[in-house]
């Protein structure tokens, strides 16, 4: 496991940090570390729409709105 410093961080930030780490029973840098884990594990916002413009396009065939309209004729 490699580390991460960080320099420069607001006041504000720090105290911020280190109230919800207390809050959630954790060390400040076991909380930031969680935080940046979490969200790593998530996809960006270019990742989604790269996936997204990858789909192939799904024809149903007949509009559900004829579907809907043939099924009360019956």
């Amino acid at each position: 496991m490699t580390s991460l410093q960080i320099r420069n961080l607001p006041d504000d930030v720090h105290r911020t940090l280190k109230a919800r780490a207390a809050l959630a029973g954790q060390s400040l840098s076991e909380y930031p570390q969680a935080e940046l884990v979490r969200s790593a594990e998530r996809p960006t916002r270019q990742e989604i729409m790269d996936r997204i413009r990858a789909r192939t396009v799904t024809s149903l065939g007949e509009q559900p709105e004829d579907a809907v309209r043939d099924e009360r004729d019956r």
